[in-house]
């Protein structure tokens, strides 16, 4: 089986520090996967260069068995992959909750109707008819981040990226995501994060982001 996400080689640098220098790194179709590491350590970075937010300066992003060469590429396998920025600010711009969730799956260029139940699945699912008219900048940040949340989970993406994804939250709301994910058998998921128990709870690999190299390691 081949994987469907492959960084080979992947050497990346900032300015003022080495960050990748031949990483690499499989993601296969139903992988669960955990990834924690050091703040500072890449795992950001690496979410950015297998979504094309960032370009590698030396290896191979292929995904879906595509050599990742340039935007068009990427264009393309985004509409199969649910990323949530670390900060939900980078991810929520429309008026309201209910635009909010919508403007993916029109952006894909969905028809209306259909976007319009997605919508109301979406909303039903993570229990937010509460939030669906709330103008998004008047958001707590607990609100926010679920938010966040449903505007990828409206789009149906076969794999989700997730950074961060409790950051912030209360207890409740923390468990009703990781009941979510954990109902969505279907999906390949890769979640960034420090909580480790939630990490335990969800997946089933656990990488160690360390000295720009992903070690898998034991629960």
């Amino acid at each position: 089986m081949e994987p469907i996400i492959k960084l080979e080689n992947i050497s990346f640098s900032y300015p003022e520090k080495v960050v990748f220098d031949g990483l690499n790194f499989e993601i296969y179709k139903g992988d669960r996967i955990g990834i924690k590491g050091a703040n500072g350590s890449g795992k950001t970075t690496l979410l950015y260069i297998i979504v094309g937010l960032l370009r590698p300066q030396k290896g191979k992003v292929i995904i879906f068995g595509k050599n990742m060469e340039k935007e068009s590429d990427f264009y393309e396998v985004r509409k199969k992959i649910g990323f949530l920025f670390q900060d939900s600010d980078d991810q929520l711009f429309s008026p309201t909750v209910e635009e909010d969730i919508a403007f993916g799956p029109l952006n894909l260029r969905i028809e209306r109707q259909k976007v319009k139940a997605m919508v109301e699945k979406t909303i039903k699912e993570l229990r937010i008819e509460n939030l669906r008219k709330r103008i998004t900048g008047t958001l707590s940040y607990g609100e926010k981040r679920i938010v966040a949340i449903a505007t990828i989970f409206s789009t149906e993406p076969e794999i989700l990226l997730l950074d961060e994804p409790t950051t912030g939250l209360d207890e409740e709301t923390e468990e009703k995501i990781k009941k979510i994910l954990i109902s969505k058998k279907d999906i390949t998921l890769c979640i960034v994060s420090h909580e480790i128990n939630f990490i335990k709870d969800i997946c089933t690999k656990l990488y160690l982001l360390e000295k720009g190299k992903l070690k898998q390691i034991n629960f």
